[in-house]
């Protein structure tokens, strides 16, 4: 499968670029990235666990 990539959009591009210089701006999107993948590791660490326990109630063969 190919992927095309979209079309640059000129305005998206700058207004990203005046985002990035905005310290509030990164400090959000800093905590959002943090969170995301705060939630993603408890939960794999969870799954993790739960697969774990599950191994040690089945019977040794």
């Amino acid at each position: 499968m190919v992927r095309i990539a979209r079309e640059i959009d000129p305005r998206r591009i700058e207004d990203l670029k005046k985002k990035i210089q905005d310290e509030h701006y990164l400090e959000e999107a800093i905590d959002r990235i943090a969170t995301i993948i705060t939630i993603e590791l408890i939960q794999r660490g969870k799954a993790v666990h739960e697969q774990e326990e599950t191994e040690k109630r089945q019977p040794q063969a």
